[in-house]
């Protein structure tokens, strides 16, 4: 059986919906830092920081350097090397890194020169976010072989919801090497398309 857990609010999550409070979820928050040192201030919130290629552990380990709390969920891999099966720690959201931070230890966040862009998780879905991320450590806790779930998949009708392109709608056209969203004039069946990140867009 597979169970894909989704990083929207918990009440909308795509397959498991916990409708009470569960002991691995429940546990405490400071399991998701990894030992860092770590504060439940009011002026921390959940930042998502969307790295430039293949930095997520340079910038964990920047972070970590500089006692930031953040969060980089990390999942056993397996591949063949010279006819060996090996192993490797790898990123489960690739190009994420979860910052729970105020704006001055965003600040050094962004000082490490690994990020594309950060987004400040708002306010009504800081709890949400918890949860949601507290789920997942849950599913790696678990031991249980894991494979990375994307919300947005080729074909699929989007809109982009926030930067300069706000509220353009089109087609999600490739998945394997980056999304790319086309925008078509479908009297002429034709149109162009650009590259975008998947947390810009929403399905409509």
């Amino acid at each position: 059986m597979y169970v894909a857990l989704s990083m929207d609010d918990a009440r909308q999550c795509s397959v498991l919906e916990l409708d009470r409070p569960n002991d691995c979820v429940e546990k405490d928050r400071v399991s998701l830092f990894d030992g860092q040192s770590y504060e439940e201030r009011c002026d921390r919130e959940w930042w998502v920081l969307y790295t430039k290629s293949r930095q997520e552990k340079a910038l964990s380990q920047y972070l970590k350097s500089r006692g930031t709390p953040h969060y980089l969920p990390l999942h056993k891999k397996y591949s063949l090397l010279r006819g060996r099966r090996v192993s490797s720690q790898v990123p489960l959201f690739s190009g994420y890194v979860f910052l729970f931070g105020d704006r001055d230890e965003r600040i050094v966040a962004l000082e490490s020169n690994r990020i594309a862009r950060s987004i400040h998780v708002p306010e009504t879905w800081q709890d949400p976010f918890w949860r949601d991320l507290s789920q997942i450590q849950c599913l790696i806790d678990s031991g249980l072989p894991m494979t990375p779930e994307s919300r947005i998949q080729a074909g699929q009708r989007v809109r982009v919801r926030s930067g300069r392109l706000a509220g353009l709608e089109g087609i999600v056209t490739k998945r394997r090497n980056g999304t790319r969203l086309l925008v078509a004039v479908d009297y002429l069946q034709q149109g162009a398309s650009i590259e975008i990140d998947d947390f810009v867009l929403e399905v409509v």
